[in-house]
Parts: structure tokens; sequence; C-alpha cells
């Protein structure tokens, strides 16, 4: 299980990193680029992966991670159910969707 605040937590502890926020929602971003967003209101956690990461990690983690909803999620942005994820579990998305916009000489 991970809350919130470890979500935040993990998040900022990507090189680069930074929080931000666009309406009620809390993003973290690499040079302007958002690769994670939490609404602490609901909890809602939310991922910017490729379609084909998405894709894997609903085969091997589907009580875990789900679509966006509409068009944001057929383009590879995925939910997390905090509440089921594991660290290791959370870290290795995180770790592709902060990839997905980190520079490439920091990856």
């Amino acid at each position: 299980m991970t809350t919130g605040q470890q979500f935040r937590d993990m998040a900022l502890s990507f090189e680069g990193a930074a929080e931000g926020s666009h309406f009620d929602v809390t993003d973290f971003r690499v040079k302007g680029r958002i690769f994670a967003t939490w609404r602490e209101s609901d909890g809602r956690a939310v991922l910017k992966l490729a379609p084909d990461q998405q894709g894997l990690l609903m085969e091997t983690a589907a009580d875990i991670f789900s679509p966006a909803a509409g068009a944001w999620g057929r383009k590879g942005w995925t939910e997390v159910a905090l509440a089921g994820a594991d660290e290791a579990t959370l870290r290795h998305a995180m770790t592709m969707a902060w990839r997905s916009v980190a520079p490439k000489a920091g990856r």
C-alpha cells in the first residue's frame, strides 16, 4: 500500500523533478513536462506512460493500473490505485513515466 505522501516523495526523488499544480491537481515535472499527477482530494494518482508501457502494466498488475478516462487514457496516461501498489511496482512504473519526459542526459 502506498499513500499519497509516499507517491509525492517518490516523484520528487527523481532527478530534476519539481512539484507544480494546475487546477486542483498536484503535478510533478521535469523541465516543465509532467510525468505524474496526484489529486489530494480523492487520492487519484496518474502516470504519463506510452500506450505499450500502459498495456504491459495492465497485463501484469491490472488491479493497480488502469487507463485514465477518455482520450488521455488512450494516449497512455495511467491511473494508479495507490492502496494496492507496493513501493517496488510503483517505482518501476514511475521510472518509466519520468524517463518519458526527462532529458536524455539525465536518464
